[in-house]
């Protein structure tokens, strides 16, 4: 929490000094919000990702069973794994469903992914390259590797998961891995701040386009490098300062002519949603 209230601050700070309004950031993936459904759907993202690179995902509605297990269940817009149950067979998938309540939105099921790690790749793309921007490197970019303690072959990794932890794999890339790992992601969708969940079997895999997308998180996704346990104090000072810099600079390049949408508001329902259904799937757990 206060790492993302140091980055709010620095983000009006540096807007501020940009001569930009900083409410703009909501409007930075705007194209991209589902005004129907009122989220950043991850089935709408899922349509952007090539095919070589998709998980098999679908909208949990009636008793559909899919093809193998183990899926996962999760929101069609969520954060940080939250709300996300996992499924070995048919039995528990129907438990998962029972308990949920109807009235907190669609739900999603995706296969598990292949692959023995799991990296989020956080980037912020070059302002100066907007017109243009698949040819050209992004101003902020950093990949982290999520790691697991457990024996679980398929965990719900996240920042409420005690076993989970980050080790930022960045400074280890030469800059030519890096360039064609960007060039790979350019190629989905076109987005001002993204944060994207993958899983392959090594680095080598991931730099070479072997692996597929978890998710792609586009509404305050933190980078996970602030969380790693091999990076100081200053180190991550340093980036998250100038990850804010690039941030407000790219809020710049929002044309007037963009619709506006009412993203704020909307995800404040949704959030609270989410967690009245989360609340009341853990007291079902508990009796």
């Amino acid at each position: 929490m206060i790492i993302r209230i140091y980055q709010v601050l620095a983000y009006i700070l540096f807007c501020a000094w940009q001569r930009v309004a900083p409410w703009k950031y909501f409007q930075l993936n705007a194209p991209y919000f589902n005004e129907q459904r009122g989220v950043f759907s991850k089935l709408d993202t899922d349509q952007l990702i090539p095919e070589a690179w998709r998980l098999s995902q679908s909208l949990d509605i009636g008793d559909y069973q899919p093809p193998q297990y183990p899926v996962f269940v999760k929101p069609e817009w969520g954060q940080n794994s939250f709300g996300i149950q996992r499924a070995d067979n048919s039995q528990t998938l129907n438990d998962i469903r029972s308990s949920r309540k109807t009235t907190t939105g669609n739900y999603l099921i995706q296969q598990a992914a292949p692959g023995k790690r799991e990296f989020e790749v956080f980037v912020i793309p070059s302002s100066q390259g907007r017109s243009s921007q698949k040819s050209h490197q992004p101003a902020v970019i950093s990949i982290t590797e999520t790691l697991n303690n457990s024996e679980d072959l398929y965990p719900i990794n996240g920042i409420y998961n005690n076993a989970t932890s980050y080790k930022d794999l960045t400074p280890q890339l030469t800059p030519k891995q890096i360039e064609q790992l960007w060039q790979h992601l350019s190629k989905i969708g076109s987005f001002r701040l993204s944060r994207v969940g993958l899983r392959a079997d090594s680095i080598d895999a991931m730099i070479n386009g072997e692996f597929h997308i978890i998710e792609i998180n586009l509404l305050y996704p933190m980078p996970l490098m602030l969380l790693s346990n091999n990076r100081t104090w200053r180190e991550k000072n340093r980036f998250s300062l100038q990850a804010m810099w690039n941030l407000a600079a790219i809020s710049k390049t929002i044309p007037a002519s963009q619709p506006k949408k009412a993203i704020f508001f909307t995800k404040l329902k949704s959030a609270h949603r989410l967690k009245l259904a989360n609340k009341m799937r853990t007291n079902n757990e508990r009796a």
